[in-house]
Formats: structure tokens, C-alpha cells, sequence
């Protein structure tokens, strides 16, 4: 007996392929803005915070920290992401110009491997510390998706976002195969993160979009 197999009609392919042609473009034009609102510089590079939070995984970003530290900044530095082995001891070498009365002040944190749990981890940190706002270290590449995070696990912090901008990402991105792939990777992330936080909250709020927080509005 023959089997039958189910086709899709012509005006259906048509739709379908026109779907997919839109999405492609509609994502391509996502990154172009996302890659164009990267940080370029520190915007903001005074403001005292109660503390300051570096998120491991990236170049530069601890000796940052510990550089504003030593600055007055904060009076508390926490690492977060680094691991079970990591102690603030193995950090204290680098940080030879920290005030003597800081160094006790550096904390790590070894639960996070990524970053919602960068957020979450700094999060419960925060609370039990009495920390009230931070200075966020990371790569500019990652800062956007960070805040988003970040905003969403303490929304009763203020945070002043402190960019590092590594070497090997380039600024003329789309020259270099390196850079594109890291931006497009965190781009597509940061698409899958803002569309869970917004179904999330709309689903809480019963679809009202007015109860949606400005901080998870993609600007």
C-alpha cells in the first residue's frame, strides 16, 4: 500500500519562505543596531557605589576592578564566576595597588557559570552585604545583556555600568570573523533573554504591557 505523503500547497511555501526571509532580515537588522550600541567608552567613570562587581570571563576585567578599587569607587570589590578553586587570595597578587585596609574587602563568588547566575549569585550577595548599588564590570560586548540580567535579579539596586573593552574585539567588527561570530552569539542571546524576561513579566502581569519595567525594553 502506498504511503501518502503530506504536501504543503504553493501559497504555504510561499508564506513559509517569506517567514523565514523576514525573520533573517528582521535579525539581521537587530544585530546591526545591537553591534552600533555597544559601548565605546566609560561613560560614567566617578560615581561612588557601594561596591563594585566583576564578572569573570573576559580579559582585563578583575585588574579593572581592583584599579577602582584602589580609586576610592567602592569600598567592596566581589568576583563573581570564578570558580570553586579560586579564593581571594589567589586574586590579593594582583592587586598590589589596593589599599592594605581593602584587601580584606575583596570577595569572591564561585557558584555562577554564567550570566544569570552572575546576576543571581550577586543578587543574594548584595542583600546580605546591605549593598544598595554597584559599578558593573564587564566586557562592552556583554555589558547590555548584563544590565538586563542584572536589573531583573535586584531591581532595588542602581547600577552604573563600567565597560572594559578587551583587544581582540574589534571595533570595526564585521572585518574580523572573530569579532562577528562573539557579537552575534551575544546578540542572538540577548534576543533569547529579553523575549523570556518579557513573556514572563506579561504572563505575571496579565498581559499588561504597561507593567512591563523600562530597564527590559530593548533601547
Amino acid at each position: 500500500m502506498a504511503i501518502i505523503q503530506p504536501t504543503m500547497s504553493k501559497p504555504a511555501v510561499t508564506l513559509f519562505t517569506g517567514l523565514i526571509v523576514a525573520a533573517a532580515f528582521a535579525w539581521a537588522g537587530g544585530l546591526l543596531w545591537f553591534a552600533s550600541t555597544i559601548p565605546t567608552a566609560v561613560e560614567d567613570g566617578e560615581t561612588r557605589t557601594d561596591a563594585i562587581v566583576v564578572l569573570t570571563g573576559g580579559s582585563e576585567r578583575i585588574e579593572t576592578g581592583l584599579a577602582l578599587l584602589s580609586r576610592g569607587l567602592a569600598d567592596r570589590l566581589f568576583v563573581s564566576g570564578v570558580g570553586e578553586q579560586v579564593k581571594p587570595s589567589d586574586i590579593l597578587p594582583r592587586a598590589s595597588t589596593v589599599p592594605v585596609e581593602l584587601r580584606d574587602n575583596i570577595t569572591v563568588g564561585t557558584a555562577a557559570s554564567d550570566t544569570p547566575g552572575n546576576a543571581v549569585e550577586t543578587a543574594v550577595w548584595a542583600r546580605t552585604a546591605g549593598v544598595h548599588s554597584i559599578r558593573l564590570v564587564t566586557a562592552a560586548y556583554h555589558m547590555r545583556r548584563s544590565l538586563l540580567e542584572f536589573h531583573t535579579a535586584m531591581p532595588d539596586v542602581a547600577i552604573v555600568p563600567h565597560a572594559v573593552f578587551p583587544a581582540n574585539v574589534k571595533t570595526d567588527w564585521w572585518r574580523w570573523p572573530g569579532t562577528a561570530s562573539l557579537i552575534a552569539r551575544e546578540y542572538s542571546k540577548y534576543v533569547v533573554t529579553w523575549v523570556v524576561q518579557k513573556v514572563a513579566i506579561q504572563e505575571i502581569s496579565g498581559g499588561s504591557a504597561s507593567a512591563i519595567p523600562r530597564h527590559l525594553v530593548a533601547r
